[in-house]
């Protein structure tokens, strides 16, 4: 397994080839910068991705697909496997005053579009993160965020941010509030599939953020979860 982060014509590409597995079976795979020729597959991984409820109006448009290797090559990423794509994760920088702060999505990542990245800024936020169904369980979803760690290291940044969905809270809204739910999580006396998924992965719960996001599953809240550049002084 290697990793090359390259500059060509002034933009910065990511390339790293690893293993994933089926069971006992190493596959093949390469994490890599997504750019405009890929476009057609990213819109069907978020289709496949985020199925009613989810509302479709919050899935990627070309627009902003477009917007994403254009402000921040280095932010957007995806997963191929045997000449397919398996999975993207997009972010973009935001001041590090963001970890304090309760934002809705839509606010923080301009609504997909990505307008709001700031160059100098030291907090890799996370915008979305898609695996198609087919392909759950090879771990795409955990290269991909180890791939994002990356990103943080190479650019000295303080820490990656983030807002991840509750879907299983609308479980549990009628007996516990929506931090209650978290702490629970965190305990390990409940599961959920976005917030477990993102502590395997060495993401940390920073707080829950009301109005986060359109999402009945999670009854419209988020958890807010860092993880913090290692390399970074003053990280404590």
């Amino acid at each position: 397994m290697f990793t090359l982060i390259t500059k060509r014509g002034g933009v910065t590409l990511y390339r790293k080839h690893l293993y994933v597995f089926d069971q006992h079976q190493p596959i093949p795979a390469v994490v890599r910068s997504y750019t405009h020729s890929d476009i057609p597959e990213l819109l069907a991984i978020q289709q496949e991705s985020f199925p009613p409820p989810f509302p479709s109006e919050l899935w990627w448009n070309k627009e902003q697909l477009h917007n994403h290797i254009t402000w921040f090559p280095e932010g957007a990423l995806c997963m191929e496997i045997n000449g397919q794509l398996a999975g993207s994760m997009t972010a973009l920088l935001v001041d590090d005053a963001a970890r304090e702060e309760d934002h809705p999505w839509e606010q923080i990542t301009d609504s997909g579009y990505i307008r709001s990245h700031n160059p100098n800024g030291g907090t890799l936020y996370v915008v979305d993160i898609s695996v198609r169904p087919a392909y759950r369980k090879l771990g795409i979803g955990k290269c991909l965020m180890q791939a994002m760690y990356d990103v943080v290291i190479h650019n000295g940044l303080t820490r990656m941010l983030g807002g991840g969905r509750m879907p299983g809270y609308h479980l549990h809204a009628d007996s516990m509030t929506a931090s209650q739910y978290l702490d629970a999580v965190v305990r390990g006396e409940l599961k959920d599939p976005v917030i477990t998924f993102l502590m395997r992965c060495g993401r940390t719960p920073v707080r829950v953020v009301e109005h986060y996001l359109e999402d009945e599953e999670s009854c419209h809240y988020g958890a807010l979860m860092e993880w913090n550049n290692p390399f970074k002084k003053n990280n404590d």
